[in-house]
C-alpha cells in the first residue's frame, strides 16, 4: 500500500491539472497564432508563472486499490500483480492466464 501522503500529493496534482487546463492549453494555441518572438516570450512567461504541478505531464497513474505507482495496466487501473491475482480468482471476464 502507498503512503497517504503520496496519494493526496497526486490528487492534489489531478485538482490543479483541471484547474489550470484551459489556461495551458489556450496559451498553447496562442504561441503557434502569433508570429512576433516578443509575444511568443510574453505568453510563454505566462506558462511558466503557471504552477509547475498544473502540469500533465507530472501526473502518474496509480493502482486503484493499492496505490502503486509502477507496473499499471491502463484498461483496468490495476498493478500487475492485483491484476495477475483478480485474474486467478476469476474476478475479471474475459482475462485468461496465460499458458503455453
Amino acid at each position: 500500500m502507498a503512503r497517504k501522503s503520496l496519494i493526496q500529493r497526486e490528487k492534489k496534482r489531478q485538482k490543479l491539472e483541471k484547474k489550470y487546463h484551459l489556461i495551458r492549453r489556450s496559451s498553447k494555441k496562442e504561441i503557434i497564432k502569433v508570429p512576433s518572438l516578443s509575444d511568443k516570450w510574453e505568453i510563454h512567461g505566462r506558462l511558466e508563472s503557471l504552477p509547475r504541478n498544473s502540469a500533465p505531464t507530472r501526473l502518474h497513474r496509480r493502482c486503484f486499490s493499492t496505490g502503486r505507482p509502477r507496473a499499471n495496466y491502463r484498461d483496468f487501473g490495476l498493478s500487475g500483480h492485483i491484476l495477475r491475482e483478480m485474474v486467478q480468482a476469476c474476478l475479471l471476464p474475459g482475462a485468461t492466464r496465460s499458458s503455453w
